[in-house]
C-alpha cells in the first residue's frame, strides 16, 4: 500500500498564515471590536470637542475606551505576529478591568459621571456589549494561541522535515 501523506495541523497553519484565525466566530469578534472602536472613537471625539467641560472624566474614559478597542482590534487581527498577541491580551484585560471598575463606580458613585461613558453602567448604552466582549476576547485568545516560532540556528540552512529525509 502507499505511504500516508502527512497531515497538516490547522493550528500550525493558522498561526503562520494568520488567515484561518479570522474565520467563523473569530471574524465576528474582530468585526464587533472594530465597530466598538469606531463607535467609541466617534463618540469620544464629539463629546470632547463639543462638551468636554461638562463631564471631563466621562469623556476622557470614552477616549481611553476607544484607544483600547483600537489596540484590541489590531491585536486580534495581527495576533500571529510578534508582540501583537501580547498587545491583544493587555488591551482586553485592561478593557475588562475598565468595564468592571467604571461600571461599578457609575452605579455606586453616579456623581462622578455627570454624563455616560462607553463603560458606564457596564456598557448599558451599548447593550452591555462592553461587558461581554472582553470575556469572549479572553476566551478567543486562550483557545487560539499562536504556535511558538522556532528560529533557525545561525549559520545553518533550514532543516528538512523528517518525512523528506527518509
Amino acid at each position: 500500500m502507499g505511504t500516508a501523506s502527512p497531515r497538516i495541523d490547522p493550528a500550525e497553519t493558522t498561526s503562520r498564515s494568520g488567515t484561518s484565525r479570522m474565520r467563523g466566530i473569530g471574524r465576528v469578534l474582530v468585526i464587533v471590536y472594530a465597530i466598538m472602536a469606531l463607535a467609541s472613537t466617534g463618540r469620544s471625539f464629539v463629546q470632547i470637542v463639543q462638551r468636554f467641560d461638562e463631564a471631563p472624566l466621562a469623556y476622557t474614559l470614552s477616549a481611553v475606551a476607544a484607544a483600547v478597542y483600537i489596540v484590541a482590534t489590531l491585536g486580534l487581527v495581527l495576533a500571529g505576529r510578534p508582540g501583537w498577541y501580547v498587545a491583544a491580551w493587555i488591551a482586553i484585560v485592561f478593557e475588562m478591568t475598565g468595564v468592571l471598575v467604571v461600571g461599578a463606580l457609575s452605579l455606586i458613585a453616579p456623581e462622578l459621571f455627570q454624563h455616560q461613558s462607553v463603560w458606564s453602567q457596564f456598557g448599558l448604552g451599548y447593550v452591555l456589549v462592553p461587558l461581554f466582549l472582553p470575556m469572549l476576547g479572553i476566551w478567543w485568545l486562550v483557545t487560539h494561541r499562536p504556535a511558538p516560532s522556532e528560529p533557525a540556528p545561525s549559520g545553518s540552512a533550514p532543516s528538512r522535515p523528517a518525512e523528506a529525509r527518509s
